[in-house]
């Protein structure tokens, strides 16, 4: 048997996908952090769409990518159906696995990484099978960008030889109970968020509103919904005229012509796409938004008060994090974005308090993660080394 390669040899990939742009965010934010922490790797972003497409025929097809019709979906609100298409996209994937492993066998052989990182959900049953046949002995990992999973067969797949992150207690129970032992959990204090977050600097609010044409001294709450905005925010804005509002569009320009239109007896500042999010969170004192994972996380980082709104339309993956909003105290959860007004109107009223509630969330998943998977690697290395008993589980799937 031969000594593990040094060091500075390891390759690490990223599984990522461009739906919904969080996975992406989470791929880029862990790829900076793993620099940052002076690990020796080479990283490598492994665009799965890519992979399984490498000729674009669903866009020569269509005329787009297929995460793009996801994210124009998210953009204009058509989310009411999406339970039931994620059963039956989850029921394509099984059925056509054998279609889907092979290229990624392939893909695993000609490029030959020392681990693998899932960030995605949903297909991490053909990926840890393409990488457990293609690459015996490299460890697959599945890091949870989601606070909590939505099973079956989303982000934790049953009898697999491998490794889970989880940013919550409620996704640590879970892998449990889909029969994982403890050293194949790995349980952070949060979110993973850009470490954009934690490195903000002191700012002049009052004179960073006023060169927005804001109010320096009237509450402010920032209204955002993803890189690709939402229909939805009309609505808020309509309902909120009175409002000093932050309106963060993304990359939907006619939604922030849309909004610019609109009258309104408050200030307000309309934004297109920005990367410097931290920047106006700073300039708010509430956030306003869909519950997704990392928009939630990213604003209680920064002390925000959060109010979301969680119904039949939310997605599925990401009710439980409106739940995680009612537990932390950290702001208020509507079932519809006409009550929205009411929840402003109440937590503009008990600020201190919510705001107080965020300061006792402490996430440093960011910071923790590079750690965790050098222990992953490490100890997968040993193993193959025979320093380390080869784990029941492998030897009952075969991965010997």
């Amino acid at each position: 048997m031969t000594n593990p390669p040094p060091a500075a040899h390891r390759t690490v990939d990223l599984v990522y996908f461009n739906a919904g742009g969080g996975h992406r965010a989470s791929a880029l934010a862990l790829e900076a952090a793993i620099q940052r922490a002076g690990l020796p790797w080479t990283v490598r972003l492994v665009n799965l769409r890519e992979v399984l497409d490498p000729n674009d025929g669903f866009r020569k097809l269509t005329g787009m990518d297929p995460e793009d019709v996801y994210n124009k979906r998210l953009a204009r609100g058509w989310t009411l159906g999406l339970t039931h298409e994620l059963k039956v996209l989850q029921a394509v994937i099984r059925w056509a696995k054998p279609k889907l492993v092979r290229p990624l066998q392939q893909h695993w052989l000609a490029t030959e990484p020392d681990m693998v990182v899932s960030l995605i959900p949903n297909f991490n049953r053909s990926l840890y099978e393409s990488v457990a046949t293609a690459l015996p002995g490299v460890p697959y990992v599945t890091v949870l960008t989601d606070l909590a999973d939505h099973p079956p067969h989303f982000w934790i797949e049953k009898g697999q030889d491998q490794y889970f992150v989880c940013g919550s207690t409620k996704a640590v129970q879970q892998a449990r109970a889909a029969g994982y032992a403890q050293d194949r959990i790995h349980a952070t204090s949060g979110m993973m968020i850009r470490s954009a977050f934690y490195e903000t600097q002191p700012i002049d609010r009052a004179e960073e509103r006023r060169r927005l044409g804001l109010d320096p001294d009237r509450p402010t709450g920032l209204v955002l919904f993803g890189g690709q905005g939402s229909k939805a925010m009309i609505g808020i804005a309509k309902r909120l005229p009175d409002m000093q509002l932050i309106l963060a569009c993304g990359h939907n320009e006619s939604l922030a012509k849309a909004l610019r239109a609109l009258p309104a007896q408050a200030p307000r500042a309309v934004l297109g796409f920005t990367p410097d999010v931290a920047h106006y969170m700073q300039l708010s004192d509430f956030f306003i938004g869909k519950p997704g994972p990392g928009s939630v996380s990213e604003a209680v980082q920064l002390h925000l008060p959060v109010i979301v709104v969680c119904n039949s339309w939310t997605l599925p993956q990401e009710r439980y994090n409106a739940q995680w909003v009612r537990e932390q105290g950290v702001g208020m959860v509507r079932s519809s974005y006409a009550k929205v007004p009411g929840a402003v109107e109440e937590l503009v009223r008990d600020l201190d308090r919510y705001r107080a509630a965020t300061r006792k969330v402490h996430n440093r998943a960011v910071f923790e993660i590079p750690g965790i998977l050098q222990g992953i690697l490490t100890q997968a290395e040993a193993r193959v080394a025979g320093e380390l008993p080869i784990p029941e589980a492998a030897v009952l799937s075969g991965q010997r």
